[in-house]
């Protein structure tokens, strides 16, 4: 029995060099179409498929390798004389070795909505060969990848089971992935998780995750730009935990026209503020907590300019994350030799989040940007101002890890307590830091991402001087906070919308 390589293949990158190499060793070449006409032009020696099989390419070439001498040749095991006998009396090769790599689909995918031209890039002959080659890795070498075929070459004398077992795992994990890709499209991402598809591509192994025992790696939506698309114009290597930083800073970039500085600080905001002057909106999200914002990550949603740099390179900070960057004020950064200098894209800010549990996961949508819609529940009715600086607030507790509390004044974060266990306890902590710092609350108001279970918050508010309160409602003792703002004439709105952040 003849042994023959099978080459058909999308991507052409070295496949000349790579079959005249398994002419050499012995391998009859077997190939398809463009690629068989690639290989004879350069001097390879090729058989047809539909030469091998005498049937003619049909239906426009969407049949050309589903036949069973192919597939009988690949899927044969060599060790029973039974499949041996039976693959003999077909006449066919012995397929040892596939060469597949598939049709671009998400090339395609990425450059056009047309359905035809979609449908036309779903490859079926190709993940049948690869699929039918890596079952049978025990007997057959299956190669995916033309980044792998200078190791093939280099170590040919040498393969043995556990690397084409190796060869073959690449193999499923790319037939599950190409798959993925069709499903995100054809469905619009929308119902995905229902089909159990999730495409995700690795892009690069990072040096650690939270701790430097934990392997970690980035990964990305192929169909969706980013923050796996930023772009890093300086410093070193991002690391898991910057990462995660970056993330929450450039999902508050993403949801504000206004132009805003948020500093970031083990997941959650330290300083926040809104101004037309993009210095002033660092100046004052610096403001609300100078110490924790030392080495944290600074979000900026638009131009960084040269006055910003300035002011930025004079502190430490691990990351800056910006919509663009004046050249004058790139230059000026660079100098940070560390400071890792990140430009991200303007994205839609609506997708799916998922997260591991033990043997599980959980998936949601993200908590998106809506409406800022509010019901007046006090007695005294918020200022045109006042309201502004609620949305803002609710806006910044949106990020803030629950039990999130936020004070605010003039568009800008005043004081901010998350991740406590009550939500007095939230309330009572920033107001503690603000006092270490010297800010006066007097005046502000103040924003909680949930509702109120007693009226103790909306009194320890009253007694720092903060004039408006928003938060959700919802409590079986709404009505006990509603009495305390009363008594205390402080202007009390619910949202009727939740944002928890655990």
């Amino acid at each position: 029995m003849e042994k023959a390589a099978l080459i058909s293949v999308s991507d052409k990158k070295g496949v000349v060099d790579f079959a005249k190499f398994l002419q050499d060793k012995g391998y009859r070449i077997l190939s398809t179409g463009l690629t068989g006409r690639l290989l004879k032009d350069n001097g390879v020696d090729v058989i047809f498929i539909e030469d091998y099989t005498s049937s003619k390419e049909i239906l426009g070439g969407r049949v050309k390798t589903l036949h069973p001498l192919v597939h009988a040749g690949i899927l044969f095991k060599r060790d029973d004389n039974e499949h041996v006998e039976t693959v003999n009396s077909l006449g066919a090769f012995s397929i040892d070795i596939v060469v597949v790599n598939l049709y671009p689909f998400e090339e395609t995918a990425l450059s056009t909505d047309d359905l035809d031209k979609l449908i036309e890039n779903i490859d079926i002959g190709g993940p049948t060969l690869l699929r039918a080659a890596a079952k049978n890795y025990r007997h057959v070498l299956v190669v995916s990848d033309p980044d792998d075929y200078k190791a093939v070459m280099e170590n040919f004398d040498k393969i043995d089971e556990d690397f084409r077992k190796r060869m073959a795992l690449k193999v499923f994990s790319l037939t599950s992935y190409y798959d993925g890709v069709i499903v995100d499209k054809l469905s619009e991402n929308r119902f995905s998780f229902f089909n159990n598809s999730i495409s995700l591509k690795i892009l690069n192994r990072l040096r650690y995750g939270e701790n430097p025992h934990q392997e970690a790696f980035f990964a990305k939506n192929p169909l969706f730009e980013g923050l796996a698309d930023l772009i890093q114009l300086n410093g070193k290597e991002l690391s898991y935990n910057n990462i995660l930083d970056i993330d929450v800073a450039y999902r508050m970039m993403l949801e504000r026209e206004n132009t805003m500085c948020t500093i970031i600080k083990h997941n959650t905001p330290c300083g926040v503020a809104e101004n037309e002057d993009v210095l002033k909106a660092y100046g004052n999200a610096l403001a609300c907590d100078p110490v924790s914002a030392f080495g944290g990550i600074i979000g900026i949603n638009t131009t960084v300019n040269e006055e910003l740099a300035k002011r930025i390179a004079e502190r430490f900070y691990e990351v800056v994350v910006a919509f663009d960057y004046d050249e004058k004020a790139l230059e000026i950064l660079k100098t940070k030799k560390n400071l890792r200098v990140i430009k991200v894209p303007k994205v839609k800010s609506e997708f799916w989040e998922i997260r591991t549990v033990v043997g599980g996961y959980l998936i949601q949508q993200n908590d998106a940007l809506s409406e800022f819609k509010y019901e007046v529940v006090s007695k005294k009715q918020p200022t045109e101002e006042q309201l502004k600086d609620l949305e803002f607030a609710f806006f910044v507790a949106k990020f803030t890890k629950s039990n999130a509390i936020v004070y605010a004044k003039d568009g800008m974060t005043k004081a901010i307590g998350g991740g406590q266990t009550s939500r007095i306890d939230s309330a009572k902590f920033a107001a503690a830091r603000a006092k270490e710092l010297n800010i006066d609350l007097k005046g502000s108001v103040m924003a909680s991402d949930g509702f109120f279970p007693f009226r103790d918050s909306v009194d320890f508010a009253a007694g720092l001087g903060v004039e408006a309160i928003v938060e959700p409602g919802g409590s079986i003792r709404d009505k006990e906070s509603i009495e305390a703002a009363d008594e205390h004439d402080v202007a009390l709105i619910f949202t009727h919308t939740r944002h928890f952040r655990h």
